[in-house]
């Protein structure tokens, strides 16, 4: 059994996460509701304030779950 810290780090965490939050809401805006664009839009704008603070929530829950830190993200609330 691997665990999430073998082979990945929080950053390609962060990138896979946001990118199947993308692709899922997407595809609920055209099955579902146009409504679901709010959460891309929601995504979209954590990383990019992201970009900017270095602050994102994910990171610091991976964190907590012992995942390797990355070279984009270094999570200070340990």
């Amino acid at each position: 059994m691997t665990h999430m810290n073998e082979g990945t780090n929080i950053d390609t965490w962060v990138f896979r996460i946001a990118g199947i939050f993308v692709l899922l809401s997407l595809a609920l805006a055209h099955f579902h509701s146009p409504y679901w664009l709010w959460f891309t839009a929601f995504v979209g704008a954590n990383l990019l304030q992201a970009s900017f603070t270095g602050f994102c929530p994910l990171v610091i829950i991976l964190n907590k779950l012992g995942v390797n830190p990355g070279a984009a993200f270094k999570c200070s609330a340990n």
